[in-house]
């Protein structure tokens, strides 16, 4: 049985950190006795252009193009903050891109994997927000402004989005759980995989035709970086440190 690596929300920051460096770490380490990998969203906390985040994140890019030259397939999702990452990344590195949401096969079984945003529908707010910046058109004005000021929008942007958090209510940010029994059920599948939300863990989901579960990758931290490996020993979360 093949190793299949799933991780999400590393949010890696464009100055050095501790969470870059275990990064690297893990795809010099772990990812190189995987078979395939899925990276289900915001692996950077900002992308603001290919032009910019290439060489801001030079190192990752490198790592990642060295680990898909070995043979290993490397997969990606967009996330809510690292969603213009675009062609030039995924030709560097020879990652390739998938929709949100997609179905694979894992241990004989369908799954469906997201990186989870789309189905937060209590925030309305956010919701309209993420239509918007995944507009073409939208993305072409941005791309086109000068570094400095897609710089300062996004860090509005991040800024504005921490401050609503703080005055929301926790149950606004997790995902629906009508639309996940509804995505669920349009798939034909009874496990998900996603991130987004920052809770771990396994989550139980009553189909009408039966039990389903999701799982929620965990995001990482300064104390934790860990993520889930599905092998001959069945499904477990690992740590980059061991």
């Amino acid at each position: 049985m093949q190793t299949t690596l799933f991780l999400s929300d590393l949010h890696l920051p464009a100055t050095p950190s501790p969470l870059r460096s275990s990064f690297l770490r893990f795809l010099q380490g772990p990812a190189r006795e995987a078979n395939v990998i899925y990276i289900l969203g915001d692996l950077f906390e900002s992308w603001i252009g290919d032009d910019v985040g290439l060489q801001q994140f030079a190192p990752e890019v490198a790592a990642l193009a060295a680990l898909a030259a070995s043979g290993v397939h490397l997969y990606y999702q967009h996330g809510n903050r690292d969603f213009m990452v675009g062609s030039d990344f995924f030709a560097l590195t020879g990652v390739a891109p998938l929709p949100d949401p997609t179905l694979i096969e894992l241990q004989s079984e369908p799954v469906l994997i997201s990186h989870g945003d789309r189905y937060c529908v209590d925030d309305r707010g956010y919701q309209r927000w993420r239509r918007f910046s995944r507009m073409r058109w939208a993305q072409w004005l941005f791309l086109r402004l000068p570094r400095a000021r897609r710089e300062k929008i996004a860090g509005n942007i991040r800024g504005d989005s921490d401050a609503a958090k703080r005055n929301k209510p926790e149950s606004i940010m997790d995902v629906n759980t009508g639309a996940i029994r509804s995505a669920l059920t349009r798939a034909g599948v009874r496990r998900m995989i996603h991130g987004h939300t920052h809770r771990p863990g396994t989550y139980e989901v009553d189909l009408p035709t039966g039990p389903a579960q999701r799982i929620v990758l965990p995001d990482w931290r300064s104390d934790t970086q860990d993520y889930l490996c599905v092998d001959a020993q069945g499904m477990q979360q690992r740590s980059v440190g061991g």
